[in-house]
């Protein structure tokens, strides 16, 4: 129990200070919401109920310490006679941090209902929220809050923008955002970098990336992992060796980040020989790298191998798996065809480490029997997982079937089939599947049928898809596609190639 100590003048003027000064130093040791819920009662009982600093001091700290309380902290705040700002704030930020970010979304709300003017250390992290919520509306609503307040020039606030708009897929708003800041730093660079490249605007990215320098600034470390980020997502190898190439010139240390973040992009890009050559030569390594490295051995094919690095990993005992960590296992065990090694990882995933399986890990698992041929066995193990199963898990069991050649006759592959197409009954991909599984199975007039649902339908098969890299451009071809100025010369080289290759195989 925190009993402050009898004051021993009885001067009236400085008996509150001197229990105000005492409470605020208790605050700042405190270490338990139960040690500041007891300072609070000699709050009380001193009557400094209404004192605005002793109220922000006990809002931040349960809101922003280790062993926070939520609802404590917001009772606080909206039984308060009296609040300033960062009462408001620490509140916000502490929602928007945390696992339950819409709340912070609604204290936002009712700041301004209760005509507390928001400043900013407000609006960064009411942004935060609305781009983990997704919450485009809200953060619109915010956005037109800033210039009320004349925020609209202040870089902390704009970076914080620019990523909601990024999240939201907003790009266009993002970059727009970012082209009209009077004033910059490498956070907003890397902040509209970002949006590009979290979705996809590869080229947007780029330019963006190459015109920072023309502006004064060079990339950071978060730059470049950003860049790196987005090689692995585009499978770009060329730019990512350019990048790599970048950190040796400008003498960047290959510390954790950096070093997972190329070995990720490595990995990914299928040049396994040099993610394993960066891997081998960093000196500290976190889960996410042994992940990345583990992942990429098992998507190319490397199954024996990714799970030996794994269990390498286990006998170092200063790293401990993750999900991701556990998904490249299993992606392994699929490869190697080892269904048995599958479910006991999967197994040992939950009840020895504490890792609750996602719906990645149940695919993993599906893909496992139906590489392996036990059609029937993954079925059951779908209708046994404790939630619904996702379109991709019925597509992937479906098209095990497809490579396994399953009787479309048989009442399993019926049963997939409807499971899917009554998740999805207007994705085109879907169709294509079962139409080329009967057709497979010499039931034409059944294919004929299911390809004219998709017409009728307005459903469309989309075109094959290739690129190519070459002298760092991206060069992408579409089936049936001849739009290129230059086609006729690729035709006839291709044609000349074919001919050559016919005529060495012929010796």
């Amino acid at each position: 129990m925190v009993r402050l100590p009898v004051p021993r003048t009885v001067n009236s003027n400085s008996k509150f200070p001197s229990k105000k000064n005492q409470c605020l130093s208790l605050l700042k040791l405190s270490s338990s919401v139960k040690h500041a819920s007891q300072i609070h009662a000699q709050i009380l009982v001193s009557g400094l109920q209404q004192d605005t600093n002793l109220l922000t001091e006990l809002i931040r700290f349960c809101s922003l310490s280790p062993s926070r309380n939520f609802s404590y902290a917001q009772s606080l705040l909206y039984n308060s006679l009296d609040s300033l700002p960062p009462s408001w704030n620490f509140l916000i930020r502490g929602y928007a941090s945390g696992d339950a970010p819409k709340n912070a979304i609604r204290v936002f709300c009712r700041m301004r209902k209760e005509g507390v003017a928001p400043n900013n250390f407000t609006f960064p992290f009411v942004f935060k929220a609305c781009a983990t919520c997704l919450a485009l509306e809200e953060g619109k609503q915010a956005h037109a809050d800033i210039f009320k307040f004349g925020l609209d020039c202040d870089v902390y606030v704009n970076n914080n923008l620019i990523h909601f708009y990024g999240s939201c897929k907003k790009v266009l708003d993002a970059c727009k955002m970012f082209d009209e800041m009077p004033v910059r730093s490498i956070v907003s660079w890397n902040s509209v970098i970002t949006a590009c490249a979290q979705n996809l605007w590869s080229r947007d990215a780029i330019r963006k990336f190459v015109k920072m320098k023309d502006f004064g600034f060079q990339p950071n470390e978060t730059t470049m992992v950003i860049m790196l980020s987005l090689c692995a997502q585009i499978g770009n190898l060329g730019l990512g060796k350019w990048i790599h190439s970048q950190l040796i010139e400008r003498g960047m240390t290959l510390n954790c980040q950096l070093g997972t973040a190329l070995v990720d992009m490595y990995a990914k890009s299928g040049d396994l020989g040099h993610a394993k050559l960066v891997f081998d030569r960093m000196e500290e390594k976190n889960v996410w790298t042994w992940s990345a490295m583990i992942l990429g051995l098992a998507q190319h094919g490397f199954g024996k191998e990714g799970l030996e690095l794994f269990l390498k990993m286990r006998e170092s005992f200063s790293v401990f798996p993750n999900y991701v960590t556990f998904l490249g296992v299993l992606c392994a065990c699929s490869h190697a065809g080892l269904v048995d090694e599958g479910f006991r990882y999967f197994h040992e995933m939950e009840h020895r480490h504490g890792i609750r399986p996602m719906a990645m890990h149940y695919g993993a698992m599906v893909d496992i029997l139906g590489r392996a041929g036990n059609l029937e066995e993954a079925y059951n193990f779908l209708m046994d997982v404790p939630f619904r199963p996702d379109p991709i898990l019925w597509r992937t069991l479906l098209s095990a079937c497809s490579i396994h050649n399953a009787n479309v006759s048989d009442g399993l592959v019926d049963k997939v089939r409807k499971k899917l197409l009554e998740l999805e009954p207007r994705r085109s991909e879907n169709f294509v599947i079962i139409a080329n599984m009967y057709a497979d199975a010499g039931m034409w007039e059944t294919a004929t049928n299911v390809r004219r649902t998709m017409r009728d339908g307005g459903l469309k098969k989309r075109g094959g898809e290739s690129c190519i890299v070459l002298e760092g451009s991206i060069y992408q071809f579409f089936s049936g596609c001849c739009s290129k100025d230059d086609h006729e010369s690729i035709k006839l080289l291709l044609d000349g190639l074919n001919l050559h290759m016919k005529m060495v195989s012929s010796l």
